[in-house]
C-alpha cells in the first residue's frame, strides 16, 4: 500500500443518521470520513413509511449539512401491501430504495417483515420502475436453533428465492458478515450486490463479546468469515462496496441497564477505518499487499456504489494519508455522547482537496 491516495469523495451506501438531537450530533461528521453521498436508513420512530415522511426527513438533514447528497429510503411496511402504488410515487419523488428489516432483529425493527410473500406485488412494481430493495439479511433469533451467529446464513435461502422470483429487481444484501453470504451474492446475477462495513473488516466474535461498543447486528463472526469479507472487498470488481452501517447510540444505551443497543459508530472515520483494516489484513496475511490498488479503493469507496444506484460520480476529491491521527473517545454534541469505534487508536487522515 502507498502512504497516500487521492480519490473521489466516498459514497457510504448504508448509514443511520437518526433524528432530532442525535441527528444534529452525527450528521456533521459525515464529511470528516471522506464521504459526500450517503444512503440513509429509514428505521426512525415511527419508521419512514411514506414519501412525504422521507422528503421531510431529507429536509431536516439538509438543514444540518446541505453539502451532503442524501439518498432517501422507505421502510418496507405492511401498509405497502394495501398500497403498492406508493412505489411509483416514491420513484417519481427521487426515493432511492426500500429497506427491509425482518421483525425484531435489530434497532427499531419491530414493524418489520414477518413474511415476504405478501410483498410480492410491491417487489414486482419495484422491479418494473427500478427501485432498489435493501435487505437486512437475518432471521429472528427467537426461532428454533437460531442465534446471532447463524441468523445470517439461515436467511440466505430467502434471499436467493427473492432473486429467483424477481431476477430484474435490484437487491442489496446489506452488511454481509459471513463467507456463505459472500458466496451467495457472488452466485447471483448483475442485479444483486452486497455492502461491507468498515467494522466487519476488523472485528471478530471475541471483540464484541467483550466490548459493547463493538456489538452490532449482524454480529462479527469468525476469522474465516472476516477473510472472506476482505477478499470480497479487494476482488469484487463492483459486486461489493462500502456501506458502513454506522449506527450511533448514546452512551447510556450502550452502557446502561439491560441489553446493550446494537450498533457501531464509524461515520467520522468511514474511509480511514477501511484503510486501517486493509493494512492490518495485509500484516496478518489475510490479503496481499498488491490486492489493495488505487483502482480497487476508488471502486469500493466511491464508484461501485454510485454505479449500482445510478448516482453521478463525485467531482470532489479527498486525500487519504497514512498518519497518526488518534481517534477520540466520543462525539459530544446536542446533549448526546456517542462513543467511536476503535477509540484511542491511530488511523489514516482525510483532507478535502
Amino acid at each position: 500500500m502507498k502512504d497516500s491516495y487521492v480519490l473521489p469523495a466516498a459514497a457510504d451506501m448504508h448509514v443511520h443518521l437518526r433524528d432530532g438531537d442525535m441527528s444534529k450530533a452525527v450528521t456533521p461528521t459525515i464529511r470528516s470520513g471522506g464521504v459526500d453521498t450517503v444512503y440513509v436508513m429509514p428505521n426512525l420512530v415511527p419508521p419512514v413509511t411514506t414519501v412525504q415522511m422521507a422528503l421531510d426527513y431529507k429536509k431536516r438533514l439538509q438543514a444540518i449539512d446541505p453539502d451532503i447528497n442524501y439518498l432517501m429510503t422507505l421502510y418496507l411496511h405492511e401498509s405497502m401491501i394495501e398500497n403498492p402504488e406508493i412505489i411509483r410515487e416514491a420513484k417519481k419523488a427521487g426515493i432511492a430504495g426500500v429497506k427491509s428489516y425482518p421483525a425484531g432483529v435489530t434497532t427499531n425493527s419491530s414493524s418489520g417483515v414477518l413474511s415476504y410473500e405478501p410483498f410480492y406485488p410491491v417487489f414486482e412494481i419495484m422491479q418494473e420502475v427500478g427501485l432498489v430493495l435493501n435487505l437486512h439479511g437475518e432471521v429472528p433469533s427467537d426461532k428454533k436453533e437460531i442465534t446471532v451467529l447463524n441468523a445470517e446464513p439461515k436467511f440466505l435461502p430467502t434471499f436467493l428465492d427473492l432473486h429467483k422470483r424477481f431476477p430484474r429487481l435490484k437487491i442489496v444484501l446489506e452488511h454481509v458478515t459471513t463467507a456463505d453470504a459472500v458466496e451467495a451474492v457472488r452466485t447471483c446475477g448483475d442485479t444483486v450486490v452486497g455492502t461491507i462495513t468498515a467494522h466487519h473488516l476488523s472485528l471478530l466474535v471475541d471483540n464484541w463479546a467483550g466490548d459493547v461498543f463493538c456489538f452490532c447486528k449482524p454480529v462479527a463472526k469468525t476469522p474465516a468469515d472476516r477473510r472472506a469479507l476482505l477478499d470480497a472487498a479487494v476482488h469484487s470488481n463492483g459486486k461489493f462496496f462500502l456501506g458502513t452501517d454506522s449506527a450511533p447510540h448514546d452512551i447510556s444505551a450502550k452502557k446502561g441497564k439491560g441489553s446493550a443497543a446494537a450498533g457501531v459508530f464509524t461515520q467520522p472515520y468511514a474511509c480511514q477505518y477501511i484503510l486501517t483494516a486493509l493494512e492490518e489484513a495485509i500484516e496478518r496475511g489475510d490479503i496481499k499487499d498488491e490486492d489493495v490498488t488505487e483502482d480497487m479503493l476508488r471502486g469500493f469507496l466511491s464508484e461501485w456504489g454510485r454505479r449500482f444506484y445510478g448516482v453521478e460520480s463525485s467531482q470532489k476529491k479527498i486525500l487519504l494519508k497514512k498518519g497518526k491521527e488518534v481517534i477520540p473517545e466520543s462525539v459530544k454534541a446536542a446533549g448526546v455522547e456517542v462513543v467511536l469505534f476503535r477509540k484511542g487508536e491511530t488511523t489514516w487522515t482525510v483532507e478535502w482537496q
